[in-house]
């Protein structure tokens, strides 16, 4: 099989990069100046084993490769907001011996929250969910780190509408042989629908730093909190901790000192947007849709926006303006 990476980001380039050096065939999909870095001087990407340099192939797009081939499998790695394009994109591009991406080729979206597999589900035939735990840095362009060891990541996998096959298990033991945990699971939603709950914490810390707070930690609370009512009233599961930490601990532990996650390296590099509509959105989405209040949700996916389209660096805002902000948001009911 060969991987087409679409976004090789923080997630993107750390996967490409350790296929790669498990000896499978890899190709970057990136575009500015990252692309540009990529091309030229090949991605640097620093594991818990060290850094290695990787001169891959890179494209922007999908004319620039020419048609794809029947094995390929294309790993949907850019934020939920360019989902829409990039699924557009690469659907429509033709695959040796007929027939679009869309119609033959398996797509497996990596993102946070739960809605790009809707949206790839709307265009794709064959769809996975993957539910990402890589804790990865992507702040320069041509270079990442993703320094988590024993196991660089665990990577759950799995149908997107229920169940799992036997392409599943083959894309798994290729991951498993990269250095990641890939279980292949019958209910790949429900694992990501519990990252979620964490994710919800991405905007707090892109508007008031990574550092941790007590503060911090109380406002996520009241986040996970309003998520987990909306869930029950949506009539949602979702993986407990103890699963989840059956699932990582021992296997994923990361060094002190990593900076700030997606979100707030989204903001440091100048994106102009970050997954706040998707994360924090999709528990006021789903409050809206069965009567449960969202204010907490509602509060950070505003100024995380705000943040991310007017350009303003991360953790500059105080934790305590950022509660009372939500606090005024509840009050309002």
């Amino acid at each position: 099989m060969r991987y087409i990476i679409i976004g090789a980001g923080a997630i993107g380039a750390t996967i490409g990069g350790r296929l790669a050096e498990a000896g499978t065939d890899v190709v970057l999909v990136a575009r500015g100046a990252h692309a540009q870095a990529l091309a030229a001087d090949g991605l640097r990407l620093t594991t818990a084993a060290g850094e290695r340099v990787h001169r891959l192939p890179v494209v922007t797009g999908p004319a620039e490769l020419g048609e794809l081939r029947a094995d390929d499998v294309l790993l949907l790695t850019v934020k939920t907001q360019d989902a829409i394009a990039a699924l557009d994109a690469w659907g429509d591009a033709e695959v040796a011996g007929g027939g679009t991406a869309a119609q033959r080729l398996p797509v497996l979206c990596l993102q946070n929250g739960v809605e790009s597999e809707r949206l790839a589900l709307r265009r794709f035939t064959r769809v996975y969910g993957v539910c990402v735990w890589l804790p990865a840095t992507f702040l320069e362009p041509g270079v990442v780190s993703a320094l988590c060891a024993p196991l660089t990541g665990i990577l759950h996998l799995g149908r997107a509408a229920g169940g799992s096959d036997a392409r599943a298990r083959a894309i798994a033991a290729d991951l498993e042989k990269a250095g990641f945990g890939a279980p292949v699971v019958e209910d790949v939603m429900r694992w990501k629908y519990a990252k979620l709950l964490g994710n919800l914490g991405n905007a707090i810390q892109a508007t008031t730093g990574p550092e941790p707070d007590p503060a911090k930690a109380a406002l996520l609370l009241r986040a996970i909190r309003e998520a987990k009512a909306a869930f029950d009233a949506a009539g949602i599961g979702y993986a407990s901790d103890a699963e989840q930490a059956a699932a990582r601990d021992g296997k994923v532990e990361q060094p002190a000192g990593v900076r700030g996650g997606s979100s707030w390296q989204s903001l440091a590099r100048g994106t102009g947007s970050v997954e706040a509509d998707y994360l924090n959105g999709e528990i006021c989405l789903l409050g809206r849709l069965h009567g449960v209040p969202t204010p907490v949700n509602d509060t950070l996916r505003h100024a995380a926006n705000i943040f991310a389209r007017e350009g303003l660096p991360p953790g500059a805002m105080a934790v305590e303006d950022l509660t009372g902000l939500a606090d005024e948001a509840a009050a309002r009911g």
